[in-house]
């Protein structure tokens, strides 16, 4: 431990993220990546990028590609906020909107990341247990709160709250922001953007990196009430004028207008999830239902941590968390055919040894 870091650094437990290989031969299934190429649009728009545009500074408010994100979603520009990838997003929604004295809360099995922007920023927080079954429990909340943000899908359950679970969280608390992390709302789920003018409370974010295949571009976006959208621009622009580089609004811009693409490629992960799905059950796993672009499965039988062990072993790469409640899941990201066919053979290869 450095002499020099702040006591702030030296309490933090920091976010880890999934391994990132640096070999080509494992088949990548542990950080929910789209196993598909992003739209050729895409490609085409980044090489049309002159090296004039690249000397220049990046418009600071991104407001061709802000301006895209109102129309698709129906609102106006003031109501859209966006950012290096949903994490610095959210990280802006911790520190500008949810820093209260009353606790934030969220489900007790979530995204790993909202506990250490919570200690990064100095924050109560409340795990709310999720129910028996996995599903998100609106009555374990409670009323006086600094802030609720849950992911829908879920993750790493990628189970679905209904929107009118959603509607009837916003009813209950008037008082404080309700933020849905939409992250992988595209592989099954009904987007709460059309609450938002119903609400003035509630924050949508999405990103670009699951759905659109672009997490190697860093783009996330918040949408809400205006007021709530200026708090996080006044936040932005107090230490980072600039968050979205040219390429990045450049590619974002393009995959938005790619539409047909777009469902081509969310279907395609569906009914991958699908076949990967009765696969496994096939082989005896209990496997939660999903709407995300990944599976959560557990074996009666075998030890998850074994499992992933062995997995590992075979050159496939799967999230095991040893945490409370889940320390006998895994978590596997849906891949091409051929990679869920890969992981369904060594999966029965392991079972049967």
């Amino acid at each position: 431990m450095s002499r020099y870091w702040s006591k702030l650094v030296k309490k933090l437990t920091p976010y880890v993220p999934g391994e990132q290989p640096l070999q080509d031969k494992l088949i990548k299934l542990n950080t929910n990546e789209n196993p598909f190429d992003p739209s050729a649009q895409v490609l085409r728009a980044i090489s049309s990028v002159t090296a004039r545009q690249l000397s220049l500074y990046p418009d600071p408010e991104s407001t061709v590609l802000k301006c895209a994100y109102a129309e698709i979603n129906g609102l106006s520009p003031g109501q859209v906020f966006l950012g290096n990838g949903s994490d610095e997003v959210l990280a802006h929604i911790f520190q500008a909107l949810l820093s209260h004295d009353k606790v934030v809360c969220f489900p007790d099995v979530s995204y790993s990341f909202y506990p250490v922007w919570c200690e990064l920023y100095g924050l109560n927080y409340s795990a709310v247990p999720l129910a028996g079954d996995f599903s998100v429990d609106i009555n374990a909340y409670p009323a006086q709160n600094g802030g609720i943000i849950i992911p829908n899908p879920n993750a790493p359950t990628g189970m679905l709250m209904d929107l009118e679970l959603i509607r009837e969280l916003l009813e209950t608390n008037t008082e404080s922001v309700v933020v849905i992390d939409e992250a992988y709302i595209d592989f099954g789920g009904e987007s709460a953007v059309g609450l938002i003018d119903l609400y003035d409370n509630l924050l949508v974010v999405q990103t670009v990196s699951k759905s659109r295949a672009l997490a190697g571009l860093r783009v996330g976006v918040a949408m809400g009430n205006r007021q709530l959208i200026e708090g996080l621009e006044r936040l932005k622009n107090s230490f980072n004028s600039y968050p979205l580089d040219v390429l990045a609004q450049t590619a974002a811009l393009a995959s938005l207008k790619d539409v047909g693409y777009f469902e081509s490629i969310c279907s395609k992960v569906v009914a991958c999830r699908d076949t990967l799905t009765d696969d496994l059950e096939s082989l005896g796993f209990q496997v939660l239902p999903s709407q995300a672009n990944f599976v959560f499965v557990t074996h009666p039988e075998h030890a998850a941590n074994a499992l992933f062990l062995s997995l590992r072993q075979k050159n496939i790469l799967v999230r095991y968390f040893n945490l409370p409640r889940i320390n006998n899941y895994l978590r596997i990201s849906i891949g091409t055919p051929q990679e869920c066919e890969a992981v369904v053979v060594a999966l029965q290869e392991i079972l049967t040894e």
